[in-house]
């Protein structure tokens, strides 16, 4: 989100940054400074979206990369059914944002959410994130053609190397190297390289209803 958020700057869109997290509202406040609006929002708080989204209207944007909160991973069969559950947190404030916030967006405005390719092959250990990533990519497919002339889009990235990864070290270095291991380019991605692939996804007015894979290749054999 950051990273696109910067590379909209550097294109001269009037950027806001919005997030739940006072951690990463400083890190946009250090990194962008002016350069955007920053404000406090949590995308399961429906009324304060609403208001924000109100607030702010018209806009012709709208990216949300927000992971709605924990995630669950582990074997499914051990797996506490409230952790698969609360991983649909992500998908709700997905839904939040699009239903809150198509009213507002410009005719030729676009949506883009963020995915990711345990969506469409999934590692063992991985089923609530693999189906969370399903139904915001099916969610997306069902309501393009509600949108449309209006855009929207998934980008759906592999292992990518950023802070939601907390090891550091040489104990991250073996963790990312051990997560792309099965990927074509035996790498992590950067922010950067996602953030390209949502600006894409932006910019091109003639995309709708699809997802953008920015994974290395990770889901080839």
């Amino acid at each position: 989100g950051l990273a696109a958020a910067r590379l909209l700057v550097e294109r001269g869109a009037a950027v806001t940054v919005m997030s739940r997290s006072s951690a990463n509202r400083a890190a946009a406040e250090a990194e962008l400074g002016s350069a955007v609006t920053i404000r406090e929002l949590d995308v399961l708080d429906r009324e304060g979206m609403a208001r924000t989204f109100a607030e702010l209207a018209p806009f012709d944007i709208l990216v949300n990369a927000a992971t709605g909160g924990e995630r669950a991973v582990g074997p499914f069969l051990r797996m506490d059914l409230d952790g698969f559950q609360g991983s649909f947190r992500k998908l709700w404030g997905y839904v939040n944002t699009v239903r809150l916030g198509a009213e507002h967006l410009s005719a030729n405005g676009c949506v883009v959410l963020v995915s990711g390719s345990p969506a469409r092959k999934c590692a063992l250990g991985m089923a609530a994130i693999s189906t969370v990533g399903n139904a915001v990519e099916g969610f997306m497919r069902a309501v393009a053609p509600e949108l449309a002339p209006r855009r929207i889009n998934v980008v759906s990235p592999g292992t990518i190397d950023t802070p939601m990864f907390p090891v550091q070290g040489e104990a991250r270095e073996k963790f990312l190297a051990n997560a792309t291991a099965g990927a074509l380019l035996k790498r992590p991605g950067t922010a950067d390289e996602v953030a390209q692939g949502i600006l894409f996804a932006i910019e091109n007015d003639y995309v709708t209803g699809s997802v953008i894979d920015v994974d290395g290749g990770a889901l080839l054999p």
